[in-house]
């Protein structure tokens, strides 16, 4: 589904990305994990198209990526951003969030299409008309996931999805996620700092180290040690608690 090879972006005189390849699989998930300022969010939003100065060559689904990209790649590709208050508009209702790319994609069936995206985040009906601000954070991020998939997209771009979250709601929402890849065969790609949570939703791994990428490994292969770059190593270290927690 995404072939990402010899990616580079820079800023100025600080090259963030520095000649990263990857690919992904129709239906996979793949996750990038590194330390801040490592350059995984930089490769997730140009590939998003997000930032459209870049190096190299992306592919999805065998067409080439342009730095601009037309409307058709923004309903196939969406993006759910880290904080969730902050991506949605504070004086729009959900049902206008939802209702949104709706018509920007002139797709029919609106008021189906909307009752049926909150149900798929398992959100009440009498949700759509409150605004952001009347939602918890984990309602907010359930919005911006059914906000995501109004369009009928085949790729996700998660950029930190459940950071904002405490830990119970994180675990709510990686389950969420899990459940509508299955349902709608979706593709994944999912930027975190947190092992476990790429752990529990990827399964396998690109890690980060100062816009490289220093190795790609299994999920079971990180859980288990089993890592060749001292980065790696050094990051499983320095994680609280890599295996998943009860309550995912």
């Amino acid at each position: 589904m995404i072939d990402i090879a010899a990616l580079s972006v820079r800023f100025g005189n600080t090259e963030a990305v520095k000649n990263v390849s990857f690919t992904v699989e129709r239906g996979e998930s793949f996750g990038l994990v590194g330390e801040s300022g490592s350059g995984k969010s930089t490769v997730l939003r140009a590939l998003a198209g997000l930032n459209t100065v870049w190096t190299g060559r992306m592919v999805l689904a065998n067409e080439v990526l342009a730095p601009r990209r037309d409307r058709d790649f923004f309903r196939r590709v969406q993006m759910v951003f880290q904080d969730p208050y902050g991506s949605l508009h504070p004086r729009q209702t959900v049902d206008r969030l939802l209702s949104e790319p709706l018509l920007v994609h002139g797709m029919a069936d609106i008021e189906r299409r909307i009752l049926r995206g909150l149900n798929e985040v398992a959100l009440p009906s009498s949700m759509r008309f409150r605004y952001p601000h009347q939602l918890s954070g984990g309602q907010r991020q359930r919005v911006a996931i059914a906000r995501a998939l109004m369009s009928e997209p085949e790729v996700l771009l998660l950029d930190e999805p459940t950071s904002a979250l405490d830990v119970s709601v994180q675990a709510e929402v990686l389950n969420l996620l899990s459940d509508l890849q299955q349902a709608r065969d979706l593709t994944y790609i999912l930027v975190s700092h947190n092992l476990a949570v790429v752990a529990h939703l990827c399964g396998r791994v690109g890690v980060m180290q100062g816009g490289e990428l220093v190795e790609l490994l299994s999920s079971d292969d990180l859980r288990a040690g089993r890592t060749r770059h001292p980065h790696t190593a050094a990051l499983r270290e320095l994680s609280i608690e890599l295996e998943e927690p009860e309550t995912i």
